[in-house]
């Protein structure tokens, strides 16, 4: 009798219990009732279980930090969060890919659209348009970007001097910063690159000249501001060094909105750096730049538009990028508006 009793009492399933049991037909419901109850159960638990896994790698992936940090949350400012990565991209790797040279010289003059070897047609000199077009816009980002970081540089070191200092040095170089936005950006532009003559070189400086005075008044407000916090004056009561409290205090509590005009002013370097190629102050033939790719298609606007219509195209798009992205990343990162 004990043996058997310690056997009936060993049953832990549900289907020992139900050959185990009397052939009642509640019983046996009842036991099947309880055996999808307990399915369901489980497997609510390993969906649930699954689902905050997904959510866990999702938190940690580099689009959901972005999204935490509010960037690209608006329909424009994704698709021009791509097309910037496109055009950096093609700027890099695309030249690797394209095997026509974009400065030879061919019989096949003008040839249209999807031609046989030339996707997007050859120009008036026989040179294929769709390589012009991909090894044109590595010029136009390095004259863009290097003339940004130079105002960028300038702009802002003479900012945070002007706002930390106050007195008499922020009076003589904000005078200065104003005289230079007295004087119209493109015509200061011309005059410098002219004067140096035309060439990448000279073209990077006039434009990081001519944009770092808007960078420069900037960076004095948001350094004023800042320099009359408590932190800034426990700083400077303890005797930190004045590059100190400009690099390592000041400069990453306005970093935020920096960035942000930073990126907005890539957008006027870029239609500086293509303005000046079209004026023939810019990249010089026969590098192919965008620029100069208008300038030397607009004789044959009416019978072959393409040859101006596509690099003034991705000119606008780039400029336009720049600038929804500038919107981005201010918002995200200054969502105050404090300047």
């Amino acid at each position: 009798m004990s043996d058997r009793t310690g056997s009936d009492s060993g049953l832990g399933t549900t289907e020992e219990a139900l050959a185990a049991a009397p052939a009642s037909g509640g019983a046996i419901r009842s036991a099947r009732r309880g055996q999808d109850r307990d399915g369901r159960d489980r497997d609510g638990r390993n969906r649930e279980r699954r689902n905050r896994d997904g959510r866990d790698r999702e938190r940690r992936g580099p689009v959901a930090k972005l999204r935490q940090l509010g960037i690209g949350t608006s329909w424009p400012a994704k698709v021009s969060w791509v097309f910037l990565v496109a055009i950096v991209l093609v700027a890099l790797v695309g030249p690797l890919l394209i095997s026509a040279d974009p400065v030879r010289q061919t019989s096949s003059a003008m040839l249209p659209f999807g031609s046989p070897g030339h996707l997007l047609g050859t120009d008036d000199l026989g040179r294929d348009e769709l390589a012009r077009l991909v090894h044109g816009a590595r010029p136009l980002l390095i004259v863009a970007f290097a003339s940004t970081a130079l105002a960028a540089v300038v702009g802002t070191g003479v900012g945070l001097l002007a706002g930390y200092a106050g007195g008499a040095v922020e009076q003589v170089l904000m005078r200065a910063v104003d005289l230079a936005l007295a004087f119209p950006s493109i015509l200061l532009v011309i005059l410098l690159v002219a004067a140096a003559g035309p060439g990448t070189t000279s073209l990077v400086v006039g434009v990081g000249v001519s944009l770092a005075p808007g960078l420069a008044r900037l960076a004095r407000a948001l350094a004023a501001r800042e320099t009359a916090r408590d932190y800034i004056v426990a700083a400077r009561l303890g005797g930190t060094r004045t590059p100190r409290v400009l690099v390592q205090e000041i400069l990453p509590n306005i970093a935020g909105p920096m960035v942000a005009q930073i990126v907005m002013t890539l957008s006027v370097a870029a239609g500086f750096a293509a303005g000046l190629s079209y004026l023939g102050l810019g990249i010089q033939p026969p590098t192919p730049d965008w620029g100069y790719m208008v300038q030397a298609g607009q004789e044959f606007l009416y019978s072959a538009p393409r040859l101006v219509v596509l690099p003034a195209t991705l000119t606008l798009l780039f400029v336009v990028a720049c600038n929804f992205v500038g919107d981005d990343l201010r918002d995200a990162l200054d969502p105050k508006g404090s300047v």
